[in-house]
């Protein structure tokens, strides 16, 4: 799950992405839900840093997690040019090691689907839970059931920038919801060509296995968006329909009294 080759193409590729769109939707929903004063924000899964930078611009501390070092040097890089107090931490999503409590976490772009079952799913929102503050909200979106089984199941999708050429593969496992992914780059470097390979797998679950994780961990769920709808609106949220491709979960540490 390192995608260290990955980490090298991983920006021209997701140039379509919109992160401050996407940041902005965040930022609306904090703003609506949040029941802390602080402003410290952790980004699970933080790859080259392009969502840590859009909520720093908006305010936050931020603090940025992900187990590649390839893509955190490409976080520090974006860091080094903007100036942007960051910080970064190498670690596995699934085993945080906080010095202290989180006013809000984020993990998006589908960075959950990423883990290989659901009781790796289940081990960081118990990780989540153990470093929130109470009352302290936690945003992630995750891909569909529909968008594996109906989207990206058998399709191929060819990439041609200017730095890499890549060839992407989807290939659904039989009998799951599983989505293999085989990526091959064409580097170009004067006349030659270079050409590297990366593997990846990805899980959708229901929705209410994702509810039944959220509430096994401690946390309480408040709503669930469509994350990609409307989203030139940010603060614009639709509910999700059976076509939805991503989902966004918006859920918190139950605060102190609601504990009682």
């Amino acid at each position: 799950m390192n995608y260290e080759n990955f980490a090298a193409y991983y920006d021209a590729l997701t140039e379509n992405v919109e992160y401050p769109l996407r940041a902005a939707r965040l930022h609306h929903l904090v703003n609506t839900y949040i029941r802390t004063d602080g402003r410290i924000l952790l980004d699970l899964a933080c790859g080259s840093g392009s969502m840590s930078e859009e909520m720093a611009k908006l305010g936050y501390d931020v603090i940025g997690v992900d187990n590649s070092p390839s893509m955190l040097t490409a976080a520090m890089d974006k860091k080094y040019e903007s100036g942007l107090p960051i910080q970064y931490l190498c670690q596995d999503m699934r085993e945080i090691d906080m010095f202290g409590t989180m006013d809000v976490t984020i993990c998006t772009l589908d960075s959950l689907n990423h883990l290989p079952s659901l009781e790796d799913v289940k081990q960081v929102f118990e990780r989540v839970s153990l470093f929130a503050m109470p009352g302290g909200l936690f945003l992630f979106d995750m891909n569909t059931v529909y968008k594996h089984r109906e989207i990206l199941s058998g399709q191929t999708y060819i990439y041609d920038t200017e730095d890499v050429f890549c060839a992407w593969e989807n290939h659904l496992r039989e009998g799951s919801n599983i989505v293999d992914m085989q990526l091959t780059f064409f580097e170009k470097d004067g006349d030659m060509y270079y050409r590297s390979e990366e593997q990846i797998s990805e899980n959708a679950y229901s929705v209410q296995e994702i509810t039944d994780a959220v509430r096994e961990a401690g946390l309480e769920l408040l709503e669930i968006f469509d994350a990609d709808a409307d989203l030139e609106h940010p603060e614009k949220l639709h509910a999700p329909t059976e076509t939805t491709q991503r989902l966004l979960f918006v859920t918190k540490k139950p605060e102190l009294e609601e504990l009682k």
